[in-house]
């Protein structure tokens, strides 16, 4: 029997080319996790579209895919293709996850939440004919004894940061915009320390990349899991939250592990936008000793803003462009508030009638799908893209960075800088700074 895991990239959705730098930020590790929890008799195969075609004519078995919602449309497309061809298809993910009905009319099957104790049941189930519509499980999956991802079936060269990895899932916090507490029932569950060493041990690449969505959210855990990533000369990307504040010393914990950057949400300079989107853990009166102590310990940070919420008005960029310079965000990210499907956020917008647009691919945070409270819509995509021009300009670079950096963050403040200017230049979705 032959699988073939898919990536999709959304950019083909609509037959546009991939204008890609020659390497990709990461690869799929839930693909490569999906591998590793195939029975070994089984062969498996894996494309990361980003970075390649998909095999259409690819003699296999059953195709399996995933996606976020803005690869969706794309992960149909490339179902329906196989499907042509009397293959079936399976597809997981967040989007089919919080969508199963409208996945079903394009694949086969629908794995919803984790694939922990449902692959190794539906593929058995595939071999004897009796493949369900769904695949959901009980409860959540326990974290120990993971297998290792299958990190043997891609190129990992073709990466910035190949060496990826993942010690807890899920995140202790409710935002009414964030998909991630819905997929993972609002709980947060962590990997037991030795196996996470362990598995860090064997990667030969620096940085690490956790992509954990909070590696921090139990604090006792991450000072546990730094302790024993401090004896490996290891240095790693992670991302965290702003209640890191609330036990400082696992700022300088990270640092001795090797944390050379960190994640952070910071959504907004509004107190009141904080409190709408549930937010209670971002004090904005905070935001510059979270800063200043980051930069003290040696790690940058790549600080994310969304705009559109509650309370922002026309002068919500310059004032965040201001901010991200004055206080020097290593890396600053900037994204339209977007109604991402299961969210709380996206039963609100869809009861108040204020969603504008269907269309799944533009649900990456880099366009208006909905209708903001004070701001235009005209103006909030006119915003996003003259605060990108600002602060990815070469002397705003500069300013914040304070030449400062190691190589790996000029990489990514030089990606985005050429990445926004093809995006005003009119280029393509694949583009678009993410």
């Amino acid at each position: 029997m032959d699988i073939y895991l898919v990536a999709p990239d959304a950019g083909r959705t609509y037959g546009e080319p991939t204008r890609r730098l020659n390497k990709g930020l990461f690869p799929p590790l839930g693909l490569l996790a999906v591998a590793a929890l195939t029975p070994p008799q089984i062969k498996v195969a894996i494309t990361d579209e980003a970075l390649e075609p998909v095999d259409f004519d690819r003699d296999v078995d059953l195709v399996g895919l995933t996606a976020m919602t803005s690869a969706a449309p794309r992960a149909y497309q490339i179902a329906d293709r196989f499907r042509e061809r009397g293959i079936a298809v399976v597809m997981g993910g967040m989007h089919a996850s919080a969508l199963p009905e409208e996945a079903l009319q394009h694949v086969d099957a629908v794995v919803i939440g984790e694939a922990e104790g449902l692959w190794p049941c539906l593929l058995a189930d595939f071999q004897k004919g009796q493949l369900q519509k769904i695949y959901r499980n009980e409860g959540f999956p326990s974290l120990e004894g993971l297998p290792v991802p299958r990190r043997d079936l891609l190129d990992l060269s073709r990466y910035w940061a190949p060496d990826s990895l993942q010690a807890s899932r899920g995140c202790p916090y409710d935002c009414s915009f964030c998909s991630v507490p819905v997929f993972f029932g609002h709980k947060y569950r962590t990997r037991p320390v030795g196996e996470v060493v362990a598995e860090a041990a064997q990667l030969d690449g620096k940085p690490l990349l956790f992509i954990d969505d909070n590696i921090m959210g139990k604090p006792s855990y991450a000072s546990e899991l730094f302790a024993g990533l401090r004896g490996l000369d290891k240095s790693f990307f992670a991302q965290g939250s702003a209640s890191i504040l609330k036990v400082p010393e696992l700022i300088q914990k990270a640092a001795a592990a090797g944390c050379k950057a960190l994640f952070v949400g910071l959504e907004t300079l509004s107190a009141s936008n904080l409190v709408q989107i549930g937010k209670k853990i971002n004090v904005v009166e905070r935001y510059r000793e979270l800063i200043k102590r980051l930069h003290d310990n040696g790690i940058a940070i790549v600080g994310a803003f969304m705009f559109g919420l509650e309370h922002d008005d026309e002068d919500v960029f310059k004032r965040t462009a201001d901010f991200a310079e004055e206080t020097q965000i290593d890396v600053p990210q900037f994204s339209i508030l977007t109604p991402l499907p299961g969210t709380r956020f996206y039963a609100e917008v869809e009861r108040e009638g204020r969603i504008i647009e269907r269309d799944w691919t533009k649900y990456n945070g880099n366009h208006v799908c909905f209708r903001p409270r004070q701001l235009s819509v005209e103006s909030l995509d006119a915003g996003l893209k003259w605060i990108y021009q600002r602060c990815y300009s070469w002397r705003s670079i500069i300013k914040r960075t304070s030449l400062r950096l190691k190589p790996l963050i000029w990489t990514l403040n030089g990606i985005y800088h050429t990445r926004v200017k093809r995006w005003i230049a009119g280029s393509t979705i694949a583009d678009v700074p993410q």
